[in-house]
């Protein structure tokens, strides 16, 4: 039945963290580490207020970053070199993750809120390097973030995906309501399903996920 559901896909989108790799690796955690000490020093709040208001920026905007660009004018750029200046020790390779990723028929590419040269670093701890047609990062949707159907649609005119034969695979579920709207078979991959309208299907797995496709 779930093979059925994507054969007709030929467009292939991956979020990155918490996707491509289990979230018990806890990676982004050093990133909320980063973007608190960031907003300590160029925004002028204590670790306290910078916590809250990292927190409520993700919930309201879809990232801090977003947050901080409307309400305190943040430059994107040195915000995203600081909080992705972090250890990739901890990711290991996946070679069955690779080898599914590498048989999924047409094109591939991971979009993720982060930005594109952390993403590469990303694929290349996992072994994924080289496997996608294209890396895209929040820059390539002009620092519109994910959920913003706007930031898809640049993304996806850049990266020449055909929507109505795509499926995209994501671990925050907001962020799949835009391409269940553009017509894309959607995927939830996270420890727990959370049911909702534009989620099609939903895994804790993405290697035996992709296995159960090919």
């Amino acid at each position: 039945m779930t093979k059925h559901a994507f054969s007709h896909v030929r467009h292939w989108v991956f979020d990155l963290d918490n996707t491509l790799y289990d979230p018990k690796v806890r990676l982004f955690d050093q990133i909320e580490v980063k973007m608190t000490q960031y907003m300590m020093e160029n925004i002028g709040v204590d670790e306290a207020e910078a916590g809250r208001l990292r927190k409520q920026y993700w919930r309201e905007h879809g990232t801090t970053l977003a947050g901080l660009m409307i309400h305190h004018q943040i430059d994107p750029d040195p915000f995203l070199d600081s909080v992705h200046d972090i250890s990739f020790a901890q990711l290991e390779a996946d070679k069955a993750l690779v080898e599914h990723i590498a048989a999924l028929p047409g094109k591939r590419i991971v979009y993720t809120n982060g930005t594109a040269p952390y993403a590469r670093q990303v694929l290349e701890a996992r072994g994924l390097a080289g496997l996608f047609d294209g890396v895209y990062g929040i820059e390539n949707a002009d620092y519109r973030p994910k959920p913003q159907r706007e930031a898809f649609d640049l993304v996806f005119a850049k990266a020449g995906i055909d929507t109505e034969t795509a499926a995209m695979f994501e671990d925050d579920p907001r962020n799949l309501a835009a391409p269940h709207a553009m017509g894309m078979r959607t995927v939830h991959v996270a420890p727990e399903a959370l049911p909702a309208d534009h989620i099609h299907h939903h895994t804790d797995d993405l290697t035996a996920f992709l296995e159960q496709l090919l």
